[in-house]
């Protein structure tokens, strides 16, 4: 996904959880960390406890070698999820959780 547009909705003075989700998402994809963790830091200002934006910034995270961090954010994440009853991302956020936390095999 092409972030341009998205980037153009929040020039333009937009700002919500799903715009800011929708540009960490495609940042992501395209590999461009930083600005992942930027804008889905942003999408959890606009809500904390929003379950898929804690699992991408965990993944964001990680694939920036920032682990300490990606593991705080999934633990963030397994809590709100748990919260509010969205057990399949805790589930799928213990599961990213757990191979940050295993050392490689060797």
């Amino acid at each position: 996904m092409d972030p341009t547009p998205l980037e153009k909705l929040l020039a333009a003075g937009q700002d919500n959880l799903m715009l800011r989700f929708g540009l960490g998402s495609a940042y992501l994809k395209q590999g461009d960390h930083a600005r992942a963790i930027d804008h889905l830091r942003a999408a959890l200002r606009h809500d904390p406890g929003h379950s898929a934006s804690h699992k991408l910034l965990g993944k964001a995270l990680a694939a920036a070698g920032r682990h300490t961090e990606a593991i705080a954010a999934y633990e963030d994440g397994i809590r709100n999820a748990e919260a509010k009853g969205d057990i399949q991302a805790a589930k799928e956020m213990k599961v990213f959780l757990k191979r940050l936390q295993t050392p490689p095999q060797s």
